[in-house]
């Protein structure tokens, strides 16, 4: 009963979440949706922040897997960071990408999201230095950078890009798709030399 109550709890503030963004989100309003009583919701999580901050925790280890698998995979590096820009497309679909920025902005304000948003980011970080580092023993130096740095960087191209896109600008996005999308020919490029 209790997993049940979550689950509906969790379904509800997503929706809620979604259609009126973290500022307009209320505790009664995602009680309402869910059909429990406003005190589950305080039993559950303590309030907003904890049930948006275990929506966006949910949410996100279910995707980090997703990415860590999918780099696993035995496909060349270039095919696997296409399947990632691919992977953007689904998270922006899904709405994970505007919870991730809901919370961001929260965070901004918040040191306790903060906090908990950064220790959800690394599990990104960590994946995209795991890759990194995959490159670096297969193509040689990656020149002035880490696969630390390169990492960073890659990770905070898909994070700029996301903000840049969840502004609803179709050029700006059309842009951010791009650049991405030719990460992925320069690795091309590099794989094939």
């Amino acid at each position: 009963m209790a997993a049940d109550t979550t689950t509906k709890i969790m379904e509800s503030a997503r929706s809620c979440l979604l259609s009126g963004g973290y500022a307009n989100l209320s505790t009664r309003r995602v009680a309402d949706r869910a059909g429990v009583p406003l005190s589950q919701i305080h039993y559950h999580f303590g309030g907003k922040q904890g049930m948006v901050l275990a929506l966006l925790d949910r949410e996100n280890r279910l995707l980090v897997e997703r990415q860590r698998q999918m780099y696993a995979g035995p496909v060349p590096l270039w095919k696997r960071y296409e399947q990632a820009c691919d992977f953007l497309d689904d998270d922006l679909a899904s709405g994970y990408v505007r919870v991730l920025q809901e919370m961001v902005a929260a965070g901004w304000s918040d040191d306790a999201v903060a906090r908990q948003v950064l220790a959800l980011l690394q599990g990104w970080m960590d994946i995209l230095e795991e890759v990194a580092r995959e490159a670096e023993a297969r193509f040689g130096s990656l020149g002035p950078f880490s696969a630390a740095d390169l990492a960073t960087l890659i990770g905070l191209a898909f994070l700029g890009g996301e903000t840049l896109i969840l502004l609803g600008d179709t050029g700006w996005s059309r842009r951010v798709h791009v650049a991405l999308r030719r990460v992925a020919e320069a690795i091309r490029t590099l794989e094939e030399a």
